[in-house]
């Protein structure tokens, strides 16, 4: 699985939520609203979820795999920062 396109739809410069993210694999899958968070030591995505019933929040989509969740924030927050930069 390719990632073939990362948008940013929303981008702050203060508060711990730092963007909105969509990003698309192999061109024909897009996942949407993944944050990118400002934390305590490192910037990292949280993929987007819903809140359940109990209160708890649950992952609507996310990678299953170590591999592909790294590979997933190491282009995204590559992408981030050179957004920030122009």
């Amino acid at each position: 699985m390719e990632i073939t396109d990362i948008k940013f739809r929303h981008m702050e410069t203060y508060g711990r939520l730092k963007a909105l993210v969509s990003v698309t694999f192999d061109g024909a899958f897009a996942v949407h609203d993944i944050k990118i968070i400002d934390g305590h030591d490192r910037l990292f995505l949280a993929m987007p979820s819903r809140r359940m019933p109990d209160g708890h929040f649950r992952d609507i989509a996310h990678p299953v795999g170590s591999a592909l969740r790294d590979e997933l924030e190491h282009k995204v927050l590559d992408a981030y920062r050179a957004a920030m930069m122009q």
